[in-house]
């Protein structure tokens, strides 16, 4: 007697299952498979969200803000799910099935194999690029923004991502010579701010900064030996509309790059510590331009100097 299906509506078995493989699971995981090299996700503009935080945020609609319009609708193509992160996630992929897109239940081996991490959470989707041209940035009539100049660790870029995000910043601009931010370690670490904020890849550093100075932003450089201090400058100064650049994890940016910038800006570093990562000297120098803004208000200068960003 023939075993009834209990399967929920829109997810296709998993691989090897008592029906063999399932047409087009073969081919699917191939395609996801190739995904991993930046190449194939430039030629197809795929990429890799893994985890229930990502997928939940490239599912959701996202309302338009500080001029940036909204989307409606969710950005996944595909979706792979182990049996355990169904159980565990089972909102998310009835969502996602009753999207019509193609929910894919495969083993915790070949998640691991396709998600290329130790742990796995178990979810990954298959999502369209969403980058934008720098002139949408820049049209938009942004108050904050964050230039990475030869950024190249994926998990510091992400994290860069997701403070911008969160210090409230209207969109990051990966430089041509920086890290791809659909790089499935960047995307991790974006923790799901990849698609809550515009991001601009590909464009020469120098075409970018003349747009932004351009579109009325000043572009601060952050150095750590910089003869400016952070803590010299006031909520005035903080409070204008600002570009922060950052530079290379291991040698920070160069005198070429520094000659770009409006002014070169040192994080104070009161301790003895000898520096501060790119991502903790983007989220201190993010937030002192968020407060400004926030609050409006001048506040008292210091004369300390400082010895702040040298990237590690």
């Amino acid at each position: 007697m023939k075993r009834p299906d209990t399967r929920k509506p829109g997810v296709v078995p998993r691989e090897g299952g008592a029906g063999g493989r399932p047409p087009g699971l073969v081919a699917a995981v191939k395609r996801a498979r190739q995904l991993a090299k930046r190449s194939q996700r430039e030629r197809t503009r795929l990429f890799l969200a893994e985890g229930p935080q990502a997928v939940a945020e490239a599912l959701a609609d996202r309302p338009a803000q500080a001029g940036q319009p909204g989307r409606s609708g969710n950005l996944i193509t595909e979706l792979f799910v182990t049996a355990a992160a169904r159980a565990r996630h089972d909102e998310i992929v009835d969502a996602v099935a009753a999207a019509k897109v193609p929910v894919h239940e495969i083993s915790g081996e070949l998640m691991a194999e396709l998600a290329q991490t130790v742990t796995p959470q178990g979810l990954l989707a298959v999502c369209p690029f969403i980058d934008v041209p720098v002139s949408d940035l820049v049209t938009a009539a942004p108050r904050l923004v964050v230039l990475l100049a030869n950024a190249r660790d994926p998990g510091n870029a992400g994290t860069v991502l997701r403070t911008a995000d969160a210090a409230g910043a209207d969109g990051v601009i990966f430089a041509d010579a920086s890290v791809d931010p659909y790089n499935s370690k960047c995307v991790r670490s974006s923790a799901g701010s990849l698609f809550h904020l515009p991001v601009v890849t590909g464009v020469p550093l120098a075409e970018a900064i003349a747009a932004l100075r351009e579109a009325g932003l000043a572009v601060l450089a952050a150095d750590g030996s910089a003869n400016l201090s952070l803590d010299q400058l006031s909520d005035a100064r903080l409070g204008r509309r600002t570009a922060w650049m950052f530079g290379n994890e291991a040698w920070g940016l160069p005198p070429d790059l520094l000659e770009l910038a409006d002014e070169a800006v040192a994080v104070p570093i009161y301790g003895r510590a000898e520096s501060l990562n790119l991502a903790a000297a983007a989220a201190v120098c993010l937030y002192a331009s968020a407060r400004a803004h926030a609050q409006g208000v001048p506040r008292r200068s210091s004369n300390t100097l400082g010895f702040g960003y040298v990237a590690s």
